[in-house]
């Protein structure tokens, strides 16, 4: 087998054997095959595109060629959740939580950010002293003891993508449903979870822009699961403005906390209710999403929901004191309230251009090298459809650096679109698919 027939092949819209799939995979991740003929190879892949066959072994052949994560030590079904990234998104910190005080482990390996959607690591690690890297006996025993585990992946979890995706970067190849699908999918899968959620965001903040390719790439992955014989399922949800109202480290750690008291931002709070529901149905724990939701509702007004969290940060040998008392947290030196110079109602908030903000603050990374201030970040005090003043506050800018404060606070104030009233009101999930269907909302 040479690397030259399978290019050859893929170029002329070929379709590539199972064997072809893990020889190229399997050779390009030991250094055998150079990085120029793989660049050539996926090339044609993003011409001639993959069918769902070949992106399920592409997948396959990526979680087989590193570490995988054996999870049957935990007990019961364990769950996993994905978000394609986003602005303000805190989901994991206050789903996870909820999830585990209902008695069902939820084990996630979570990543960094980078440019402007932010890292769960990163946030987590506002907290002093809290520990993302795990042991695998730590990993299992906090699983078993507490039902939650959030931490770093392992390094030489899928090699395979970590090359890929560095050459996809630099070669123009990064927007093919399948390599994007199997990147994402070759990370969720090489960790045993038996149930896992995808959050699929669309919008001006998110990858996907258009709902029609959001809702492709969840089915792309939905296929993934499944035919890994994985339970799973994905949201679409809206990315057009951040979701919450926090976007930074520490000011995302404080909105998780208000949440999980039941005090929080109610369009964080209604994504999480329907992921979790949707969450325990696939691990057997409840009947149905009306079932589950009232569940984690419960979970929420009891407290216990919130004391699943003070347990995570206990145990990963975190300050829990800064959960209990937020203030405790990094706090910027410097607050600046952007104003309404007019009235009306707000229109448009492009979550992109509001992540950029932050990250100009130094609330994200340029580069994986980046320092970050865990401190630094914006909190909204409006957001779509809600109605403002002259004078008003539109936001609040939390920085280390006046200079780029004053930046951002002329950025901000051009980034909120003011005017007449919307006429229909956003929506927060598009819709809904797995491996039986799709279903828009």
């Amino acid at each position: 087998m040479r690397i030259y027939d399978i290019i050859k092949k893929k170029r002329d819209g070929g379709e590539l054997s199972t064997d072809e799939i893990n020889y190229f995979i399997t050779n390009y991740t030991n250094g055998n095959i150079p990085d120029y003929q793989i660049s050539a190879l996926l090339m044609a892949i993003y011409f001639n595109k993959m069918n769902k066959r070949e992106t399920l072994d592409l997948t396959k052949a990526m979680v087989n060629s590193g570490d995988k994560v054996d999870l049957s030590g935990i007990k019961g079904l364990k769950v996993d959740k994905h978000s394609t990234g986003g602005v303000g998104d805190t989901v994991t910190l206050i789903l996870g939580p909820m999830i585990a005080a209902c008695d069902v482990p939820f084990v996630k390996m979570s990543g960094r950010g980078l440019g402007h959607t932010g890292g769960t690591l990163d946030k987590l690690e506002s907290i002093d002293g809290f520990k993302v890297e795990l042991t695998n006996e730590e990993f299992l025993r906090n699983s078993n003891n507490i039902n939650i585990s959030i931490c770093s992946q392992s390094a030489n979890i899928t090699p395979a993508d970590k090359k890929l995706y560095s050459l996809r970067d630099v070669t123009a190849t990064v927007e093919n449903l399948s390599l994007i699908a199997s990147s994402i999918m070759s990370k969720k899968l090489a960790i045993g979870s038996d149930a896992i959620i995808l959050d699929v965001k669309v919008g001006s903040g998110a990858f996907m822009k258009s709902i029609d390719e959001a809702i492709s790439l969840a089915k792309e992955m939905v296929n993934i699961g499944t035919g890994y014989r994985r339970e799973t399922i994905a949201l679409v949800t809206n990315m057009d403005e951040p979701l919450g109202n926090a976007i930074g480290n520490a000011l995302e750690i404080k909105e998780a906390i208000e949440t999980l008291k039941g005090n929080g931002p109610r369009d964080l709070y209604k994504l999480c209710l329907q992921l979790g529901s949707k969450l325990l149905v696939l691990a057997k724990r409840v009947e149905n999403g009306e079932s589950g939701k009232k569940l984690l509702e419960e979970k929420i007004n009891s407290g216990e929901a919130f004391n699943k969290l003070i347990e995570l940060v206990k145990y990963q040998d975190g300050d829990v004191n800064m959960i209990r008392n937020p203030q405790l947290l990094p706090k910027a030196k410097i607050l600046i309230e952007v104003k309404s110079q007019k009235e009306g109602y707000i229109k448009q908030l492009n979550a992109e251009e509001v992540g950029k903000c932050a990250l100009k603050l130094g609330s994200g990374r340029e580069t994986m090298d980046s320092i970050i201030d865990l401190s630094a970040g914006i909190v909204l005090k409006k957001k779509v459809d809600d109605k403002v003043k002259i004078g008003e506050t539109l936001a609040e800018i939390h920085t280390n650096n006046l200079e780029k404060g004053k930046e951002v606070e002329q950025n901000l104030g051009d980034i909120f679109k003011i005017g007449e009233k919307n006429k229909e009101l956003k929506k927060l999930i598009y819709g809904i698919v797995t491996k039986d269907g799709i279903q828009i909302y």
